[in-house]
């Protein structure tokens, strides 16, 4: 498994569904100095811990909006499935109401750069990777997949991110956003561990 951590994203040019069209030549550089982006990975359309992911995120898709955040879902499916399922109802399994663009991985490209296609099954784990908007990569969790992600730690982390590029300091074990963060010195260790 490669770790991606502290390097380039690597850029895509693909298919994607969004604001229920196709758009043509959708690229990860086209976000490049204008946004954070969230690129996570799922299996498959139509299936069973997917769509409580995207559900999942799409819920919290104005807290991400908030912080500039771009989201992008990727499976290996057409854009034709992407579409589909986007215009499935909820209640059938269905994602109708997702509003962050679905990228279409049919010839598995993007899978492969981000390293997370499943040895001999043809799919995606569900990998998630947190993008500054110098295009490098800040964040990677990869999961199996019946293991469905956290929304709320994706965004804790994105938090962490903006703060440690505005403010400088890093951010310690459970931060969260108004918490006290900390100075990368010997000495702001210790006037961490020394206030509370």
């Amino acid at each position: 498994m490669s770790v991606l951590v502290g390097r380039t994203a690597p850029d895509f040019s693909a298919t994607a569904v969004s604001g229920g069209e196709f758009v043509e030549n959708f690229s990860l550089s086209q976000f490049k100095s204008k946004k954070d982006v969230v690129l996570f990975f799922y299996p498959l359309d139509f299936t069973f811990v997917c769509p409580t992911e995207l559900h999942a995120f799409n819920e919290k898709l104005a807290e991400f909006e908030a912080r500039n955040v771009q989201l992008i879902g990727v499976s290996i499916d057409s854009h034709f499935s992407h579409f589909a399922w986007l215009n499935t109802p909820k209640s059938q399994g269905g994602i109708e109401g997702v509003k962050y663009p679905l990228v279409s991985d049919i010839n598995k490209t993007i899978s492969s750069d981000y390293d997370v296609l499943v040895p001999g099954a043809g799919i995606a784990f569900r990998g998630l990777f947190l993008i500054d908007k110098n295009g490098v990569v800040k964040h990677q969790i990869v999961n199996d997949l019946p293991l469905g992600r956290s929304v709320d730690e994706v965004l804790r982390l994105v938090d962490a991110l903006q703060f440690t590029e505005e403010h400088g300091e890093v951010c310690p074990a459970n931060w969260h956003k108004g918490e006290k963060s900390m100075k990368a010195t010997n000495s702001g260790l210790k006037e961490f561990f020394g206030s509370k």
